[in-house]
């Protein structure tokens, strides 16, 4: 008769990276299940929990920017190689140091934390939502055309201005967001600080412009940079510059054609 199976010896969600490494450096006295039966699956579920915390905002439980820069990279060469749309949000909390400044930093979780949860439902389960930091968050959605993308970008905005957040302590609280995207450069080997940076831009005209707004880029407003043009070329551009732009202009005909198509 086979041995039951074992309780967890490892409470993963109270684990830390250092604890990992402290596991590690145990080596053979890390206490394992009696049973080889259940040794290796025990270890596998150890190191996916790892996997899994290594990957997450604690917080929010969204993707962290480690994950979010690994899926930015997987996109950028999805479109490279396809010219299929993606694009990507930038999403910042309105006034938010005002909420933690007047109510506390515990009102303040509680509103990431609501946030997050909006996010995470207006998407669909083929998009990544993450924490970029503080009270900033993104989303990246590949295969997205301009129709779509306005109306999840409106979407996110518009469910979290109509939300109200519980507080244990006093009156839910209102917040707005404002939302600035940027699609990726069609055929194009682009990069993640490029692509977050253009994202960037169209947030900050969103909050120059009032908040509580969405600005998103047009296909046809993507220009391809110096560094972007040389990623598509090579070492070609230092030694016939003339062909370069020229090809560099044929390029960008093409991209615009396919968007057009």
């Amino acid at each position: 008769m086979a041995s039951p199976k074992p309780e967890s010896l490892v409470a993963l969600e109270q684990l830390r990276l250092d604890d990992a490494r402290a596991l590690l450096g145990r080596d053979s006295t890390l206490a394992l299940p009696a049973s080889v039966e259940y040794a290796l699956p025990y270890l596998q579920q150890v190191i996916d929990g790892l996997c899994e915390l290594s990957l997450k905002d604690p917080l929010t439980g969204l993707s962290n920017r480690r994950h979010f820069r690994a899926v930015l990279d997987r996109t950028i060469d999805m479109v490279a190689r396809s010219g299929e749309p993606a694009l990507l949000l930038m999403v910042d909390i309105d006034h938010f140091k005002v909420v933690n400044d007047t109510h506390g930093h515990l009102a303040g979780d509680l509103v990431l934390q609501a946030v997050a949860q909006a996010l995470a439902k207006c998407v669909r389960t083929m998009d990544t939502v993450a924490r970029y930091g503080g009270e900033e968050f993104a989303v990246v959605l590949p295969n997205c055309q301009a129709f779509f993308g306005i109306a999840v970008a409106e979407r996110i905005r518009q469910t979290i201005e109509d939300m109200q957040v519980p507080q244990p302590l006093g009156q839910a609280l209102n917040v707005s967001v404002s939302i600035g995207g940027a699609y990726a450069p069609e055929w194009i080997r682009s990069t993640a600080a490029l692509w977050t940076e253009r994202a960037d831009l169209q947030l900050y005209r969103a909050k120059n412009e009032g908040r509580n707004r969405v600005v998103l880029d047009t296909q046809a407003e993507i220009f391809v940079s110096a560094e972007e043009k040389n990623m598509l070329f090579g070492h070609l551009a230092l030694g016939e510059p003339a062909w370069i732009e020229a090809a560099s202009g044929e390029a960008s005909a093409n991209a615009t054609a396919q968007r057009a198509n």
